[in-house]
């Protein structure tokens, strides 16, 4: 099992179900050998207070919060960009071993992190699948990342997001 393209990469508004599509994947592709992570909301008295990384080796670190005081800020989200680059320092993307890269998301918050964007583009170019979630709007990095001849960009949205599976994984 792949993906039938070796970079795809996954856009659409907030909350349109790119995370839940990714951690789809990830579950259908099991067998694969992957690492990376995706982003969950941290949720308090039933209102987001920020976001959470869980790594595919079970690691878990908060990448952003209301209660962070930190000089890169996104919204009210606080950005912990120190504690973000030694959480993917641990995931090791690049080992000769995985055949499959994980990342949720390539945006704002996360591309404070120079490590990141330097991690983003070495795994780009490495001779192993990607799939990636990007933010829908995004100049600079967003812009460049989105018009490498090699990617494949695939809007989600409400309406196609349950049947984009099987344009996404070639089963062999």
């Amino acid at each position: 099992m792949r993906l039938r393209h070796n970079r795809t990469l996954l856009t659409g508004k907030p909350a349109v179900g790119k995370t839940t599509l990714l951690q789809t994947i990830v579950a259908r592709m099991s067998s694969v050998h992957m690492a990376g992570f995706y982003t969950t909301e941290i949720r308090t008295r039933g209102s987001r207070s920020g976001f959470e990384l869980h790594g595919l080796d079970g690691t878990c670190r908060t990448l952003a919060h209301v209660d962070i005081n930190s000089r890169h800020k996104v919204g009210k989200y606080g950005v912990d960009t120190d504690g973000f680059e030694a959480f993917l320092e641990d995931l090791d993307l690049l080992d000769p071993g995985i055949e499959l890269i994980v990342i949720d998301e390539i945006g704002r918050m996360e591309l404070f992190s120079n490590r990141f964007r330097s991690l983003i583009r070495d795994v780009m170019n490495a001779d192993k699948q990607v799939l990636a979630t990007i933010a829908l709007k995004g100049q600079g990095f967003i812009r460049e990342i989105k018009q490498r001849p090699d990617i494949q960009l695939i809007e989600v949205t409400r309406d196609n997001r349950d049947r984009l599976l099987d344009e996404i994984i070639e089963v062999k």
